[in-house]
């Protein structure tokens, strides 16, 4: 192959030497590769590799007996959430993760199903009323997966720190392997706290502890220095049982669970308390907080009937 040519086959590509990783996007799964492609180290070449959606017309066929998914391996299971990593053929990188929620109630449907969003501007008002008695109404059953492993029933040879107030373990999101695409979750034992409308002034030293501790085991475990993590809360939450997403500063794919008006950074969560008033209801009681609801969201749904008005 000349200097100038470009590869033809596989046979060409097969001449590519690898130098260096330029970019990888755990987004989009792609990755771009710095290299040589000819006999000449001064001709680089850059060869740039991403995975291909899956196409909604293979769904029959996808676990059929000669579908598209020929193997897969369990990577974790807890209560009715279940994970795989699947493979299309022999001696692949894992192709696909599969998710299974079983059994999947209504509301567990609505969640997965395309909807349209709107913005609803939650008063202080609007949530005793509305948002408390719909959280209050959540049966145990939801949340039983964060107790089996609160309770030491499930999940425990992944936990990477745990004391009487939380535990921080690997996210369901994470392929446990890509660094650049950490994700990890801290669960609190105090179950009084369901999301971040029940924080108060009296709750600071436990998510300083959070804060610190999450940096410590990225460090410790994988060699992240200050500054390396975003750590944030969501509001509304996709479960009331109250966590703190710790994941790579650097990773985009991320940015699909911080969208505005969603997630809170726990420095700025902190911020609020250590000014805020240690008498009476505290800020997160007081304010009025603004984020986005699905069209399948029951929660919208109750905000709608109560006379609630998007924002």
């Amino acid at each position: 192959m000349s200097h100038s040519a470009a590869p033809k086959d596989l046979a060409d590509l097969r001449r590519f030497r690898f130098e260096r990783v330029l970019n990888e996007d755990p987004l989009i799964h792609s990755i771009a590769l710095l290299g040589t492609l000819s006999e000449d180290p001064e001709v680089q070449a850059i060869i740039r590799i991403e995975k291909t959606a899956l196409d909604a017309s293979d769904a029959p066929r996808l676990f059929a007996e000669d579908g598209l998914i020929q193997s897969v391996k369990l990577e974790q299971s807890t209560d009715i959430y279940t994970w795989f990593f699947g493979w299309f053929g022999e001696g692949r990188e894992r192709d696909v993760k599969i998710n299974v929620v079983c059994p999947a109630t209504e509301t567990h449907i609505r969640k997965y199903t395309k909807q349209t969003y709107v913005m609803v501007r939650e008063t202080p008002e609007l949530y005793r009323n509305v948002v408390k008695p719909y959280v209050a109404a959540f049966p145990a059953s939801r949340t039983q997966w964060v107790e089996n492993i609160l309770q030491g029933i499930s999940e425990q040879s992944k936990l990477l720190y745990s004391d009487s107030d939380f535990l921080i373990l690997p996210d369901m999101k994470w392929d446990l392997k890509t660094v650049s695409s950490l994700y990890l979750v801290v669960l609190v034992q105090d179950r009084t706290i369901r999301s971040l409308r029940d924080l108060k002034k009296s709750h600071l030293p436990l998510l300083k502890s959070i804060h610190a501790q999450a940096e410590k085991v990225v460090s410790q475990k994988w060699g992240l220095g200050p500054g390396s993590l975003r750590m944030y809360v969501h509001y509304q939450p996709s479960y009331y049982h109250f966590h703190v997403h710790v994941v790579n500063a650097n990773y985009e794919g991320g940015m699909l669970g911080m969208a505005v008006g969603q997630a809170h950074l726990l420095d700025d969560v902190i911020s609020l308390l250590e000014i805020d008033s240690s008498e009476g209801d505290g800020v997160f009681q007081r304010m009025t907080l603004t984020y986005s609801l699905g069209s399948q969201n029951k929660l919208l749904e109750n905000i709608q009937a109560h006379g609630g008005l998007p924002a």
